[in-house]
């Protein structure tokens, strides 16, 4: 167990340490998405009204839940990047000929990742207030659970991504064209109701469509507010189901690359 445990421990520790030495990595993951919301938010407030939600509710207040998910999206992509840093430097190399499984390395990188996403998302639930948003324990308990699920399933497609490559800019490329697109189709901007039928159906079978929803839900807990959603159960199994695939193809990833 201590062998297991310990390595965990220690990548773990690793990303924690290597995140508070990198401040420019907070300023990235938490102030464009600011910026986004504010952009967006500000914009389209006067012309654009969620399908299905109440007269009331302005575009900055729809949108707010999808900017948590950016948040989110934005840490995966900062911390995977350090595989790829990692194998160049040299010190991934090192951890590889270590007497431990690659699926308990991979677990480490994503435990950390995951840590720091999920303490970047809860960060940004200070501003929910200024779109008129009520904050609760169990709101922000609810928010917390579904963010940690979220986080580890697109940390660890981070790293299925990094573990193939041995560029920066390549990984820049590849997570740019998978990532935001699928923010774009996760129901951040817009409703699934109301959307055309390609770009619908492409948001139903879009796994952060589901994490979205259930942050949607985790912060208003009824689908009035936000239009036509799946059921909370479905989100968090949705969920779920991503996190648990793309740790096990992470982890398969990592086996089948040499040193």
């Amino acid at each position: 167990m201590t062998r297991v445990v310990l390595p965990i421990l220690t990548l773990w520790w690793r990303e924690m340490l290597r995140f508070a030495r990198q401040r420019s990595r907070w300023t990235g993951a938490l102030l464009q998405p600011l910026v986004f919301w504010l952009l967006l938010g500000s914009g389209f407030s006067a012309s654009f009204q969620p399908p299905g939600a109440p007269a009331g509710v302005g575009y900055g207040e729809y949108l707010y839940p999808g900017i948590i998910a950016m948040v989110i999206l934005f840490t995966a992509i900062f911390s995977t990047i350090a595989v790829v840093e990692d194998r160049r430097e040299g010190f991934l190399q090192g951890v590889l000929v270590a007497p431990i499984g690659r699926t308990t390395i991979v677990l480490g990188q994503a435990l950390g990742g995951t840590t720091l996403a999920l303490l970047q998302g809860l960060l940004f639930l200070v501003l929910a207030p200024v779109v008129g948003i009520p904050l609760t324990a169990a709101s922000v308990a609810r928010v917390a659970g579904v963010s940690a699920l979220v986080a580890f399933g697109l940390v660890n497609l981070g790293l299925l991504i990094a573990w193939r490559l041995d560029s920066t800019q390549g990984f820049h490329s590849v997570m740019n064209l998978i990532l935001l697109p699928m923010w774009f189709l996760s129901g951040a901007l817009f409703p699934v109701a109301g959307a055309p039928v390609l770009l619908e159906w492409a948001m139903k079978v879009n796994p952060l469509t589901y994490g979205v929803a259930g942050l949607r839900q985790s912060l208003y807990w009824t689908s009035a507010t936000a239009g036509a959603l799946p059921p909370f159960s479905v989100s968090i199994f949705a969920s779920l189901g991503f996190a648990v695939v793309m740790f096990a193809a992470a982890s398969l990833a990592a086996a089948r690359k040499a040193l």
